[in-house]
């Protein structure tokens, strides 16, 4: 579950609204060559968040690989979607941890399971990752373990190396308060990884992912790499536009960035201003960009929907000098509007021509592809 602290639905979706930039932010232009951010590694063939499936995502073309981090109860930082891993790994096969299942609150959800921060890192190395979708193969489930960051640092700069490119790394602090609130910051520990790769500059090849705003406003008072406001989109209404996502509120346990935290009752919507104060890219749901309809009453299922008009929120995110990232792009027919008529390439084709300077995706060979295919057909500019 993503929980946002801001949502910009407000301002997308009022089409004629206009932006003042700050005076240090200059309009941003599109990507020469938008880049493929591997979701989770090449998730739509390998299980997520292994290693087996990053090098596979390297091979595939993506620029950038995507850990979602979370920690271990003995501090170290590890690589699954979610504290929660019942669905990710086969814990729940395992019968010397069955007394670990447990239920917990987190940002305001409470989920019964097994959680990374009941496990020291050892311990969660015996563990293996399986396929969490039960519309994916299970062919690989059970033969790769969970890797750390470091992990994953060293196989991006090792394939850099090797094959002669820049391979970065796209973490996102996953529940970042929740997390500080258990005593077990992400953080520093992401700073301390970083320093130690030399990777400390805008010019590294990072970007750090967040849907709060509070540890973003932490980060940029403390490292030059690049950050990004994640926006989450809440539910899409049968006409094809995007309600706002619920809030949660922090318990208050956190102290490391509580002075960059909005105040509790904040429910505004911030402009693409107010953000690239503290970030330099926005990482929003695709149905921000472009929304998607019903055409059958009660029906809510992507292919059975139709595109809406793209929005202006590239526009306006690029006014304020702001890269737009948005997620998440996967192959499989039940998650194609019937405009595209089941073929994915379409999907990326029509972001791509909106301008956006990257985008999230489980099957990077085919967004690479049709990022080739787009540069290869895109008109010369006069």
């Amino acid at each position: 579950m993503r929980a946002p602290v801001l949502v910009l639905v407000a301002l997308i979706l009022a089409g004629g609204t206009s932006l003042s930039r700050p005076s240090d932010a200059a309009p941003r232009a599109a990507a020469e060559r938008p880049i493929v951010i591997a979701h989770r590694g090449a998730s739509g063939y390998r299980p997520e968040h292994t290693l087996e499936s990053y090098r596979l995502a390297i091979e595939m073309g993506a620029d950038f690989i995507e850990p979602d981090l979370v920690s271990t109860r003995d501090g170290h930082l590890v690589a699954r979607h979610e504290p929660n891993i019942s669905a990710t790994t086969d814990v729940a096969q395992r019968p010397e941890f069955a007394a670990r299942r447990t239920t917990k609150v987190v940002d305001g959800n409470e989920e019964s399971g097994w959680f990374t921060t009941d496990f020291t890192l050892a311990e969660l190395r015996t563990l293996r990752a399986v396929q969490p979708r039960p519309d994916r193969s299970k062919e690989f489930d059970g033969r790769f373990p969970v890797p750390t960051l470091e992990e994953i640092i060293e196989l991006a700069q090792r394939e850099s190396a090797a094959r002669g490119r820049t391979i970065g790394i796209y973490p996102e602090t996953k529940h970042p308060t929740w997390h500080c609130e258990q005593g077990l910051a992400l953080e520093p520990r992401l700073l301390a990884a970083l320093q130690a790769a030399g990777w400390t500059t805008r010019q590294a090849p990072v970007f750090i992912q967040s849907f709060e705003a509070g540890n973003l406003r932490w980060l940029r008072e403390r490292i030059g790499v690049r950050l990004v406001q994640l926006l989450d989109g809440g539910t899409l209404a049968p006409d094809g536009t995007v309600s706002p996502a619920r809030r949660w509120q922090a318990g208050g346990g956190c102290r490391l960035y509580a002075a960059e935290l909005p105040p509790a009752d904040f429910t505004g919507s911030p402009s693409f201003e107010q953000v690239a104060r503290y970030a330099d890219a926005v990482g929003p749901w695709k149905r921000h960009l472009v929304g998607s309809r019903e055409t059958v009453a009660g029906d809510a299922s992507e292919p059975s929907r139709r595109t809406t008009p793209p929005t202006r929120f590239v526009a306006l995110a690029h006014a304020a000098g702001l890269a737009v990232h948005p997620w998440t792009f996967r192959n499989e027919a039940l998650h194609l509007a019937a405009d595209y008529a089941g073929d994915p390439v379409a999907e990326y084709l029509q972001f791509y021509a909106l301008g956006v300077d990257g985008l999230f995706s489980d099957f990077p060979d085919t967004a690479f592809a049709a990022r080739e295919r787009f540069l290869h057909e895109r008109p010369p500019e006069r």
